[in-house]
């Protein structure tokens, strides 16, 4: 009996069998990243109203600020970025990906849950590069001057500020119908922005709402942004901790009630 004949690795392509994990990684977020900044509603939730509010607060006395007004403004509008874009834009793409069954599609491949899950993070970070860059453009150009001492600050609280909201977002998505999603995320989005302590920093809210605002992610990142971008000092604990308090807490949320439809 003659030998089976042997052919040199890589002669029969493609090779069946899942690819590697890195390449779907990288795969998954490319195309979420491309599916937010396609997306005309969620551009214009992330990126056009932060901007109009940065140039609109910064130029019209509407709120009273200090001078100069762009130093208080400039954080704020980053806040606002991040939870527009962790938060609610977040909820609403996922709870109308599993109202038209994607998520319970992308679940049967071989893409691994947790796998689809950081993608859908990844391309959120994304999406906060793009807002940064954009918005701390437009606001040095038109006179912001952040402490410089104060960035690595700054970059660590949008992390968690990420983290939490992002764990909101997937949890309010992941739970509701879509068309409840929608209402709801954005009446969140609004009331947090209104007395969350984002438009106004939590000291000049009334007691209540401002002692709620304290320990909401929202009052927490605006504040401890406009602190170290202002100051260049460190935040203190207090914005730290309520920002992993939230990102531990609805991400543990998240992973024990989020329904693939």
């Amino acid at each position: 009996m003659t030998s089976p004949t042997r052919f040199p690795a890589g002669t029969f392509l493609p090779a069946p069998g899942r690819g590697s994990l890195w390449h779907m990684l990288r795969t998954q977020t490319g195309i979420e990243l491309r599916l937010a900044l396609r997306h005309g509603e969620h551009v214009l939730l992330t990126l056009l109203i932060p901007l109009a509010l940065l140039v609109g607060l910064t130029v019209i006395n509407v709120v009273p600020l200090p001078e100069p007004r762009v130093a208080m403004v400039a954080p704020s509008v980053l806040a606002l970025a991040v939870m527009s874009t962790a938060f609610t834009s977040q909820a609403i793409a996922l709870g109308f990906d599993r109202r038209y069954g994607v998520i319970r599609r992308l679940a049967a491949t071989a893409l691994p849950r947790w796998l689809l899950v950081a993608g859908r993070l990844a391309a959120l970070l994304g999406v906060v590069v793009v807002q940064m860059v954009v918005l701390g453009a437009v606001a040095l150009a038109i006179g912001w001057r952040p402490a410089a001492a104060g960035i690595g600050w700054a970059v660590l609280l949008i992390l968690l500020g990420c983290a939490a909201f992002g764990g909101l977002g997937i949890l309010l998505g992941g739970t509701l119908r879509a068309e409840i999603v929608l209402a709801a995320a954005n009446v969140v989005w609004f009331v947090l922005l209104m007395g969350g302590g984002i438009a106004l920093p939590v000291a000049q809210l009334p007691g209540p709402i401002g002692a709620v605002a304290a320990v909401l992610p929202s009052g927490a990142l605006a504040d401890g942004l406009r602190d170290t971008l202002v100051t260049g000092h460190f935040p203190g604990l207090h914005p730290i901790l309520v920002l992993i308090g939230w990102a531990i807490v609805s991400g543990a949320a998240a992973a024990k009630l989020v329904r693939l439809r």
